[in-house]
């Protein structure tokens, strides 16, 4: 489709949406309209990136300068969205150090990397709890559980267990609720924050009808909206299709992965407002040589563009996506060709008005955090051809979200004057 083709037809979506108000369409808050994001009234689309550490390093006084700095170059090159973990289950330094218990200096941690992310112009997207054993998680919900006397035979009842369950909706209103000492803004109402996440990479290999996760993520966004109707929520999901889907999942799924998951069905949830797809064909497809890779990576981003746009009729957030450095035979060509085929589909299908909304590559690091790498971390100041592509995605999306602003204002002064 054509650029003009693609701004008539979010002109259409624009005018339409325009009709629920002017004070709730201005007032900060990441919406959607169709397939599209839209803030304050304009097209938004994410460039971004992960940082899990955010919250423990707000929290450390002597760390807090990495905090403001890995934003502040952030911001520089461009970048619009992060995407952290508003969850740490269990031990001294956790958030949540025991069911409903709450460690004050761990939460002003997060109250400070609100702040300033809002200083620096950045939307948060907040995770709620993991599916792996890392910083608590799925495990650490059912052992407390199962202290409190639950017979429990495996963590995948995390999704089914009443107790489990209540542990979770708490931890959820408590966030959403949650006063920011530095703002004084309740967190359910801070425009900063972009979306809820219900997990991270939620998985559930004991049912892979899908049928379990399903139910959960249905009980657990209807809670979510009934503590926060402003944000917007999503489930967190890698992007595996499942039993809704057969062909799907036989063509595109990577060999051997299904995870009782169901990318369709899941994303179909009541209260579901977007949805998400990961990226790692390194790690899913070891076997397979760099060319190769891309080659699965192309097709698995067209398939959930395409079903996004068709089946979902949603917007689409590449949530997690990169390269590692560890991968045998690594090069910096190679990760750049990784990050220049993810912004590449997601540019294309923006550009046509399509649903690909953007993308958030794993993980940002600031400075001096060497300890912290994982292989695919990329520190800005150091990473030239990297950031140098990250800054071009980001000045692309600027300029296609300028050209769709200024298609709409002709149609809307005409509307005004016509007194429509």
């Amino acid at each position: 489709m054509r650029l003009r083709g693609a701004l008539a037809l979010l002109l259409l979506l624009c005018i339409h949406g325009g009709r629920q108000g002017a004070d709730a369409a201005r007032d900060g808050f990441v919406r959607v309209q169709g397939t599209r994001f839209v803030l304050n009234g304009n097209p938004f689309f994410a460039n971004g990136f992960n940082a899990y550490w955010l919250m423990s390093f707000g929290a450390d006084p002597a760390q807090r300068g990495r905090v403001t700095s890995a934003l502040s170059q952030a911001a520089g090159a461009g970048l619009s969205v992060a995407r952290t973990w508003a969850f740490s289950d269990g031990g001294s330094n956790a958030l949540q150090y025991s069911p409903g218990r709450y460690n004050e200096n761990t939460f002003q941690g997060l109250d400070f990397v609100l702040s300033e992310a809002r200083k620096h112009g950045i939307k948060m997207i907040l995770s709620l709890v993991n599916s792996y054993d890392s910083f608590g998680g799925r495990k650490q919900y059912v052992q407390w559980a199962r202290e409190q006397g639950q017979s429990i035979g495996s963590d995948d009842e995390f999704f089914t267990n009443p107790v489990v369950k209540g542990f979770y909706k708490n931890h959820i209103k408590t966030v959403l609720t949650r006063v920011n000492t530095i703002t004084g803004v309740a967190y359910k109402d801070d425009p900063t924050i972009m979306a809820w996440e219900l997990m991270n990479e939620p998985r559930c290999q004991s049912d892979l009808s899908g049928r379990t996760l399903q139910s959960w993520i249905a009980e657990m966004a209807a809670h979510v909206k009934s503590i926060d109707g402003a944000h917007l929520l999503e489930a967190g999901l890698e992007g595996f299709y499942g039993a809704s889907t057969p062909s799907r999942a036989a063509a595109v799924n990577p060999s051997g992965y299904q995870l009782g998951t169901d990318f369709v069905a899941n994303n179909r949830a009541p209260g579901i407002d977007f949805a998400t797809v990961h990226a790692y064909p390194d790690q899913w497809l070891p076997g397979l040589d760099a060319p190769s890779q891309l080659r699965f990576l192309g097709a698995w981003l067209d398939a959930h563009v395409a079903d996004a746009r068709d089946a979902l009729r949603k917007p689409l957030l590449v949530a997690e996506f990169g390269r590692s450095r560890r991968d045998p035979g690594y090069s910096g060509d190679q990760r750049d060709a990784v990050f220049g085929a993810v912004y590449g589909k997601v540019y294309e299908s923006a550009r046509a008005g399509g649903p690909a909304a953007g993308a958030l590559f794993w993980q940002l690091l600031a400075d001096g955090m060497d300890s912290y790498g994982d292989g695919y971390e990329v520190v800005l100041g150091q990473a030239s051809s990297t950031a140098g592509v990250i800054a071009t995605q980001s000045r692309r999306l600027q300029g296609l979200a300028r050209a769709f602003a200024r298609a709409r204002k002709p149609k809307q002064g005409q509307a005004g004057k016509g007194g429509n």
